[in-house]
């Protein structure tokens, strides 16, 4: 961010050179506005500017210039201060006294007022981030008043999400003003100035018709954007005023610190708020894409300093009410209403956001179109040169200053095709089209290119690899600390009534809605097999009734069914609950039974982790045991655990603290579900391994159970290893440590199961023995793990994720690092997920895949309907199709430039050049037409084992097009030089060559014969402007060239292994079938009106065939060395061998190091990370990372006291254990 004070001399200078320019130079401004910034103003500090410049911090430095803007408050009383209810936050820190003026920039739809005190721009629209829970309660649960909420609405602006329907003159106008339109006109108006009317006029047709169609889509995505957020900027919101009345509005005045009172009717939220009183239940499929019932919690009133997000942890989402989200159900507490603090509005919202990344897509930085850009620069030095060349032949016969100019001027727009860009994005249009066929939608076009390049997908497990709705195998009691015997629900018998079944029917967050109990699948599937049941009138009587005696009756009733056996009469009520986190990894409820004073609490959650939260004596002995005895063979665990609390005061609930609540629990056992993989899993997974794509599980699940999953889909192979890497971080005076652990199957097992059903096992391997072959063994971790790695170990991190295949309990924040991490050693990643707790990372990959029946959500860029990762495949085959189309119609294009460059280069020896028909057979009739049919091969239903170019200068690609140059420029060089040698060539009498032939077609040309020698100067050239240009070469060379176009066309039409092949185009087929087949007639037509429209002259048969041959023999080398040379793969990775090439990716280089390292992997190893001496022990700072330590050592137990010296000094921080 630069600040720039408007000068008022430059601005005379620059509006007199706007006038001077006529209007050119202020176009200029527009297409560089840093130009414009630079040239209008000075540099000064922020306070003082009044022009902004933002650079954008990726790869691509774009600039934007913003003018300050001001607001000014309508005028208030000195008392306003005291009616606020946060003199400290932004809205007022930004108020400028006594002036009583905000001063502000818009960026992307965002206001960032000016706060003065701290010098910087500040995002409003939202609550300060720094918050603490108390202050949230304290200052903003009450209430704002009206003054309050004024100033506010002023500063903030009003809470819609407005995308204006654009005027047709506008978008007309800025289409027009591009480069591409500037260009063109420039051409056609110099081709008009030499007499080349109607192909100018065809030029402008097709220009017009492109405006047209992309106004007609602007307009329409501009309308559909508008009606998608339109609906909710006016809804209808009750808020509480800070004298305790409610008064109802439109949600476009609700500013930040607002207070929501949500009265039990369905709702659109219009804003993000923080829920503060009550619970609620919502839906949030638009921002997650998981249509399944959510509850929210209200956000806890402590007294602490910590930020409110910060106090929340991961879980700070379970107190937020999303915009855009429906509000299903409300649940008041005991005393009081349903009531959510706004925190942020507009655009700054979860929907906002969404429609942000619409309206301004992130921009990709693709080695294409950098790639691209060069080719350009290429291309204009290549044109300085014909201009050069130009000016050198026209002078030398002596033409006019003007003609010469005119001349360059023509070959130079020549030698640049105008449709180049179109080219790069062609093959995105028709693969967009394809993918939302396939129910695969997108929201960012750019990025269909780099799913071409995909190399590693990270997949989520549950709802992703695995089947959605699990089934319930069995129960596993647990009772005087022994695991007695599995209760299997298949068998048709009934739990009898205790604590366990009271988890099993209390502890979940099922609702009631519209009479069906929906909610999260595994809560389904427990609380189905208990054969209780949940009553809709008692969900129905107490979410939508708010009289105050009724708010004391709780909020969900579980009774018995008339299949359970005999239990509490009347039933259990859900008097709290604490939802399930994923970064806690558990959900607890306190219920009571209805009839009784006990209160008891019950939680649900993963076994480790609600083991930790029981008494010890309690926890079988072989818990561990029983638990990888099951999570080995694929089943999810839940554990289960209960106490009865101290308090029997209802009323008390809502003040108890969630840790004092979870403690000291008595272990009730373990339930088993069947996690089942979906049926498309393995076949594409197997598709994916097939194509050398890297595969990754990144799952919230148990780690052996995920391994289970890896191993039976396939992700790992059957004789691949797994080698589980678990890490601890530093505990008082223990060292940081990280073990390697290998898992073998044995025939029979540690479980006495033998045969096919034999699962994994740890084994001590003490010859240290390593998996068989580089690369044949697969990590996997735990989240905690991952973390402690990235802290201590970071120096071992790329190592560990070159084979890191599974990663279990993972938090979002560590998925979305992991997907860093992997692209920091250069991989292109997608990642795919149901997009529950995958929003982060989906958003972090290159190309994130979201499972929804959402056309788009926030989560990712991709959004398939189908519930399957087959979606995963079709859009790296369509990635992989889009990148190659868009490689051949580049090269096509460029060749189409080259060729007629080319021939005008050698027509210009002659003081000629092509006629008006001959460029436009040219550009309208074939290469117009090629251009589009090209683009319309479908993507190969087999993904090949490796991946097309990257990049217009990988050498295959560069190769291609210097080469077909060339034989281009051999060619037409060859035509030119052999016409000229025939016995009847005569650079005056055009007609001579068929006077043996066809005495009468000489005759009936007699008058065309005089008029055009009497165009022809002393030394036998051609003058432009009469638009004559009949001449052998001219005849020779543009036979040679409209043929080679089609052939070219041909050649770089590819098909196999990415693209279907081209006899499946039929469009493509048609158009080089006509083309060639009018190539033909060109050349054998002996049509006296035809060729005097095309002027072209008469030759001999034996030269027309010598042209067909000269087209035969180009072609035929053409694509030999196409087939042989450029799409001969085995023979590219040869010469990289022989001339020992480094290879680029990061990854690379590190699995060649890592493949001639006999010890990696490190087996039953252990690494320690000392602390240094001089920083406090425990603290994470106090430890030296090796990442950023020059000398490096291993020390194994042998050494380990005899190097004590050395390690007091601190020279070496890393010792191995073994």
């Amino acid at each position: 961010m630069f600040g720039y004070r408007t000068h008022v001399c430059r601005r005379a200078l620059c509006v007199a050179g706007y006038l001077v320019s006529c209007g050119a130079l202020l176009l200029l401004f527009y297409w560089k506005p840093e130009w414009n910034v630079w040239a209008n103003c000075v540099p000064c500090s922020l306070d003082e500017a009044d022009v902004i410049l933002l650079r954008t911090m990726d790869d691509f430095k774009k600039y934007l210039r913003k003018k300050v803007l001001w607001a000014r408050l309508p005028a208030v009383s000195s008392s306003r201060g005291s009616n606020a209810v946060d003199e400290n936050s932004i809205v007022y820190r930004a108020i400028k006294k006594p002036d009583l003026k905000v001063r502000f920039i818009l960026v992307q739809k965002i206001k960032y007022v000016w706060i003065m005190s701290e010098k910087k721009f500040q995002k409003a629209g939202a609550l300060e981030e720094n918050l603490s829970c108390s202050d949230i309660h304290l200052k903003y649960g009450s209430g704002l008043t009206r003054e309050d909420q004024a100033t506010r609405r002023t500063i903030c602006g009003p809470n819609t999400i407005e995308v204006e329907v654009a005027p047709i003159w506008k978008i007309l106008f800025k289409e027009v003003l591009n480069l591409f339109y500037f260009f063109q006109f420039f051409t056609v108006s110099l081709w008009i100035s030499e007499n080349y009317l109607e192909y100018s006029i065809a030029i402008i047709f097709m220009s017009l018709i492109s405006i047209t169609l992309t106004v007609y889509e602007l307009r329409k995505q501009s309308i559909n954007l508008h009606k998608l957020v339109e609906a909710h900027n006016n809804i209808l919101v009750t808020v509480c005023r800070k004298n305790g009345d409610l008064e109802e509005m439109e949600s476009r005045y609700l500013v930040p610190g607002d207070v929501l009172v949500l009265m039990g009717r369905r709702l659109y939220l219009p804003c993000d708020a923080i829920l503060i009183h009550g619970s609620c239940v919502v839906n949030e499929g638009m921002l997650t894409g998981e249509s399944i019932p959510v509850t929210k919690t209200p956000l806890p009133c402590v007294d602490s300093s910590m930020p409110w997000k910060k106090h929340s942890a991961e879980d700070f989402r379970r107190h937020v009410l999303f915009c855009g989200t429906e509000v299903i159900q409300t649940k008041p507490p005991a005393h009081g209403l349903v009531k959510a603090v706004v925190m942020q509005t507009g655009f700054n919202t979860a929907k906002g956001d969404l429609v942000k990344s619409i309206l301004y897509p992130k921009p990709m930085n693709f080695k294409l179109h950098r790639d691209a850009l060069r080719f350009f620069m290429f291309l204009a030095v290549l044109s300085l040169a014909g201009a050069t060349y130009t000016v050198w032949v026209y002078t030398a016969i002596g033409s006019s200053v003007g003609r010469i100019v005119k001349e360059a001027l023509l070959l130079m727009t020549g030698a640049i095709p105008p449709a180049i860009p179109a080219a790069l994005t062609t093959g995105n249009v028709f693969a967009q089209r394809r993918l939302k066929k396939k129910s695969i939608f997108c929201i960012s076009p750019d990025r269909i290119n780099i799913c071409g390049q995909i190399n590693l997908i990270c997949f989520d497990k549950t709802g992703t690899l695995t089947e959605d709705g699990l089934d319930l195998w069995g129960i596993i009691p647990s009772q005087g600390n022994c695991f007695q015997k599995v209760h299997k629900f298949s068998t048709g018998h009934v739990l009898s009534w205790g604590p366990l079944l009271g988890a099993m029917v209390s502890c979940h967050s099922l609702i009631v809605l519209d009479g069906k109990v929906q909610g999260d699948p595994l809560d389904l599937k427990m609380f189905e097999a208990t054969n209780w049941i949940m009553p809709a009138d008692v969900e129905d009587l107490n979410t939508n009734n708010n009289n105050e005696e009724m708010q004391s009756v709780p909020t969900m009733i579980i009774k018995p069914g008339p299949k359970d056996s005999p239990g509490p009469a009347q039933g259990i009520s859900i008097l709290y609950q604490f939802p399930f986190s994923s970064a806690l990894q558990r959900m607890s409820v306190i219920t009571q039974v209805i009839g009784e004073n006990l209160l008891t609490v019950y939680m649900k959650g993963a076994p480790e982790m609600v083991v930790s939260f029981c008494k010890p004596e309690t926890v079988p002995p072989n818990f561990s045991r029983e638990l990888e005895y099951y999570t080995f063979q694929g089943f999810r665990v839940i554990g289960l655990a209960y106490r009865n609390l101290e308090t029997k005061d209802p009323d008390e609930v809502g003040s108890l603290i969630r840790e004092e609540v979870e403690s000291n629990l008595e272990f009730l056992g373990l339930l088993i579900f069947e996690n089942r993989l979906k049926a498309e899993t393995k076949p594409v997974l197997q598709e994916l391994n097939d194509a050398h794509i890297r595969t990754v599980m990144i799952t919230g699940d148990n780690l052996q159970t995920a391994i289970t999953v890896a191993k039976n889909s396939g992700m790992v192979s059957e004789d691949g290893k797994v080698i589980t890497v678990e890490a601890n971080g530093p505990k008082g005076s223990h060292p940081a440590s990280i073990t390697w652990k290998a898992m073998e199957d044995n025939e029979k097992n540690g479980y006495g199961i033998t045969g096919n059903n034999a699962w994994e096992k740890y084994i001590d391997t003490e010859s240290g023995s390593h998996p068989n072959g580089p690369g044949d063994y697969h990590f996997a971790m735990s989240g905690k793990s991952f973390q402690v790695i990235v802290e201590h170990f970071s120096n071992l991190l790329p190592n560990l994720l070159l084979n890191g295949s599974i990663f279990a309990r993972m938090s979002p924040a560590q998925k979305s690092s992991l997907i860093e991490e992997f692209q920091k050693l250069d991989y292109y990643v997608a990642m795919c997920g149901d997009g529950a707790n995958d929003c982060g990372a989906l958003k972090m990959a290159h190309a994130g895949i979201s499972l929804s029946e959402q056309e788009a959500s926030v989560a990712s860029p991709f959004t398939s309907k189908t519930d399957n990762i087959e979606c995963v495949a079709h859009l790296i085959k369509e990635g992989r199709t889009a990148l190659v189309t868009s490689f051949c119609v580049f090269k096509f294009m460029a060749l189409y430039g080259m060729l007629e460059y080319i021939g005008v280069l050698l027509l210009y020896w002659q003081h000629n050049i092509f006629g008006n028909y001959q460029f436009l057979v040219h550009d309208l009739g074939i290469t117009l037409l090629v251009f589009i049919t090209m683009s319309l091969n479908d993507a190969f239903p087999k993904l090949a084992p490796y991946r097309p170019p990257s990049q217009l200068s990988s050498p295959p690609l560069l190769l291609s097009v210097v080469l077909h140059i060339c034989f281009s420029l051999a060619m037409q060089t060859y035509g030119f030089l052999v016409v000229q040698r025939q016995s009847w060539y005569s650079s005056t009498d055009i007609h001579r060559a068929c006077i043996s032939v066809n005495e009468s077609f000489l005759g009936t040309l007699s008058s065309t014969n005089v008029s055009f020698n009497s165009n022809m100067t002393t030394n036998g050239t051609v003058h432009h402007g009469t638009g004559n240009y009949e001449s052998f070469e001219n005849t020779t060379l543009w036979l040679l060239v409209t043929a080679n176009l089609v052939t070219v066309a041909f050649v770089f039409s590819k098909g196999k292994p990415f693209r279907q092949p081209i006899y499946t185009n039929y469009p493509f087929l048609i158009v080089l079938i006509v083309s060639l087949g009018f190539s033909i007639f060109f050349i054998f037509a002996d049509i006296k009106n035809f060729y005097t429209l095309m002027e072209l002259v008469c030759t001999p048969t034996l030269w027309r065939v010598h042209i067909v041959i000269i087209l035969f023999v180009h072609f035929s080398v053409s694509f030999l060395v196409e087939e042989i040379i450029v799409e001969n793969r085995a023979l590219w990775v040869l010469l990289k061998r022989m001339f020992r090439r480094t290879e680029s990716s990061q990854y690379k280089r590190l699995r060649n190091t890592l493949d001639k390292d006999p010890e990696w992997p490190p087996l039953n190893k252990t690494v320690y990370c000392f602390p240094a001496r001089g920083e406090p022990d425990g603290n994470t700072e106090g430890y030296y990372n090796p990442a950023y330590d020059g000398t490096e050592e291993i020390f194994t137990e042998d050494n380990w006291y005899k190097d004590d010296q050395i390690l007091d000094q601190n020279e070496r921080d890393c010792v191995t254990y073994l």
